[in-house]
């Protein structure tokens, strides 16, 4: 499996989840702090990088790719970029914040874009508010309407859900799911980035809980369905649409890790709970032109991906100190 990635414990990656850019236009409060710094322009890949990387994971046999952000769709250039993307033998995925589909939408149906998934925490104006800081409900709602219209084959809703903050919305929000005829996942907070919003302890709301509250409403039946994501699906028996869960705390799925992330200043990353990583961005501009050399070196490191994350929602200051908009979502 020499033109393969596959690390020490026999996983073979096959999803990449490339970070497009930091910034965003909202500032959701498990993701970032309201005052952000962000990268200056030459330690972010440029358009030509993030395709030059994607199509070096391609090659070794990745079969997914997922545009991430901060925001993805507020990347000057980035449509010219997913048409590049739409081109290469791969599912292409975006996950957004919903706000630039009124006008995005058929664009990137029409460019190549597989599937989308569109964050949503909350459907109260005034929460929603609260919560992304800066983000407009209506505008997102739009953006979800736009989607659909536009025929993507499935679209998935992603909600973070915090205890005392959003934790009444989970029954309105599925609803909301089953109303528009797509999917919704409840994801448990990551412990990424020092927050002053909220504690992480106090705010944790496990799938576990989530499960209760649904099944008080709708029954929910356990799937086998998988999308090469780390979501858990049930469906419901008068629904076509499926609930699903992302566990990091409660239910951890790092046996089954298919998954890399690129960050935005060109980190390959191999967990995400971990620091763990190889700096493609040098060996990109070291090597402008040679491709072997980025798929050797990417092939190196994945000696360095660990068997699992290690979250601790306990202590004082968080175990990774990189927000999510670093990350990519």
């Amino acid at each position: 499996m020499a033109d393969q990635l596959v690390d020490r414990f026999g996983r073979r990656v096959e999803y990449v989840r490339l970070s497009v850019t930091d910034r965003c236009d909202f500032r959701c409060v498990y993701c970032m702090a309201e005052e952000m710094q962000f990268l200056p322009r030459n330690e972010v890949l440029s358009l030509e990088e993030l395709y030059q990387v994607s199509r070096a994971f391609v090659e070794l046999g990745v079969n997914k790719i997922r545009l991430t952000g901060g925001e993805p769709l507020v990347r000057k250039g980035i449509l010219g970029l997913i048409e590049q993307l739409g081109q290469l033998p791969a599912e292409l995925l975006i996950t957004t914040n919903g706000s630039q589909l009124p006008v995005m939408a058929n664009d990137l149906k029409r460019l190549g874009v597989d599937r989308l998934n569109i964050s949503l925490d909350s459907l109260q104006a005034d929460k929603f508010k609260r919560l992304t800081r800066t983000g407009k409900l209506n505008q997102v709602l739009e953006g979800i309407d736009a989607a659909i219209a536009a025929g993507f084959e499935r679209i998935k809703l992603n909600a973070v859900v915090l205890k005392g903050r959003n934790d009444d919305e989970v029954l309105d929000l599925v609803e909301f799911a089953r109303h528009k005829g797509v999917d919704i996942t409840f994801i448990e907070e990551m412990p990424l980035g020092a927050i002053t919003e909220h504690d992480r302890e106090e705010a944790y709301c496990s799938s576990d809980e989530l499960h209760q509250i649904i099944s008080q409403r709708y029954d929910l039946i356990d799937s086998t369905e998988k999308t090469g994501g780390p979501s858990h699906y049930y469906r419901m028996p008068d629904s076509d649409s499926r609930v699903g869960f992302i566990s990091p705390h409660s239910h951890n799925f790092c046996s089954e890790c298919n998954r890399v992330r690129m960050t935005v200043e060109g980190r390959l990353l191999l967990c995400l709970g971990n620091e763990h990583s190889m700096d493609l961005r040098q060996v990109m501009r070291d090597h402008p032109d040679n491709i072997e050399v980025l798929k050797q070196h990417m092939i190196q490191a994945m000696d360095l991906k660990p068997e699992q994350h290690h979250f601790d929602l306990s202590e004082e200051q968080p175990q990774i100190v990189r927000f999510m908009n670093m990350t990519g979502g």
